[in-house]
């Protein structure tokens, strides 16, 4: 297949491309050329723009190209998927959009998450332009029948990447680095809740699944790991893999998102929630799908990456003070 990723050389996009070209696909990368941490694919085709900021110059970039498969992983508001109907109408079979796992219903009302699940996102204005992204894309599916697939990316990680609830996703080693040096690490709630994460090249087995498939089009998927842990479960074997007794402290997530604003959506609005995903579908329309990397060995890969050098153990010294603020307000609260 001839296939196209706006973007492609992002934490979950790098492990696609990787897998695309591995089983001979035709891959074209529509994006800036920029990326440091996940280089271009060799084999891939760079068409250098910047969808996003320039749509006229992207036209033209494109030129007389005809896709089997785009996949656009950034597009994040309904003017963004305007462009793609402008771009795309006409010039291929299937057009991926990537949207969030964290549009289903907050709070949810079933624990069971299915891609019939309500989209409802009172939290987070990332979810809430995602939805409306889709709604928009339904609409021209309806209309017009653009060819449309519908993906929803839970809590996805990499080799580069440690998702941590309460963490710096620029700099993941912060809170490996708090926890080697024995520092107190937020866990939110009493950690019980329930999550999935899910490994990118795992992940990326369900996307190329998809790809080409006529009998996805019109439909949402939501592609994630069926290990289902707490985030104390979570968070403990991070400490195991790093050979260090844990100093966890629980917190509340509304006292974190009252000093932190900017993790009421994330963390309110997403990941503090109790949620398992159902898998069925993406397992009917892609027979054979499954994740089989689990959390106990994804992270040691992580971890080795970081390992391997020094340079990328980066650490975010404004989230080390936040966390250390939050802490000492909460443990004021209590009786020493």
């Amino acid at each position: 297949m001839k296939i196209l990723f706006i973007g492609g050389t992002g934490l979950i996009s790098s492990a696609c491309s990787e897998l695309a070209l591995a089983h001979g696909h035709e891959l074209y990368l529509l994006n800036r050329g920029q990326s440091t941490k996940y280089p271009l694919p060799e084999k891939a085709v760079l068409l250098q723009g910047d969808a996003r900021n320039d749509p006229a110059g992207t036209a033209r970039l494109l030129n007389d190209h005809t896709f089997d498969a785009v996949v656009d992983w950034v597009a994040y508001t309904p003017a963004h998927i305007e462009d793609d109907l402008h771009l795309f109408s006409g010039r291929t079979t299937q057009f991926v959009f990537i949207s969030s796992a964290s549009v289903y219903q907050k709070p949810v009302n079933h624990y069971l998450i299915t891609e019939s699940t309500p989209l409802s996102n009172p939290y987070w204005q990332y979810s809430r332009d995602k939805i409306a992204c889709e709604e928009r894309l339904n609409q021209a599916y309806r209309q017009s029948g653009f060819p449309i697939t519908i993906i929803r990316p839970a809590l996805t990680y990499g080799p580069s990447q440690i998702p941590m609830c309460v963490g710096s996703w620029a700099h993941p080693y912060t809170v490996v680095d708090r926890m080697l040096r024995g520092e107190k690490v937020i866990v939110p709630g009493d950690g019980t809740s329930l999550w999935t994460v899910t490994w990118n090249g795992d992940f990326a087995r369900g996307l190329l699944g998809l790809l080409g498939n006529r009998q996805s089009l019109g439909h949402a998927f939501h592609i994630t790991s069926d290990e289902v842990l707490t985030w104390n479960q979570i968070y403990e074997e991070l400490a195991v893999a790093l050979g260090v007794t844990p100093n966890f402290i629980h917190i509340p997530s509304d006292l974190i998102a009252a000093y932190e604003p900017g993790m009421l959506g994330s963390l309110v609005g997403d990941k503090s929630q109790s949620v398992v995903f159902d898998n069925s579908k993406i397992k009917r329309f892609v027979p054979g799908f499954h994740a089989p990397t689990p959390w106990s060995v994804g992270v040691r890969r992580a971890l080795a990456w970081f390992a391997a050098d020094p340079s990328r153990c980066t650490i975010d010294a404004p989230a080390n003070q936040l966390w250390d603020r939050i802490i000492a307000a909460y443990e004021t609260a209590f009786p020493q």
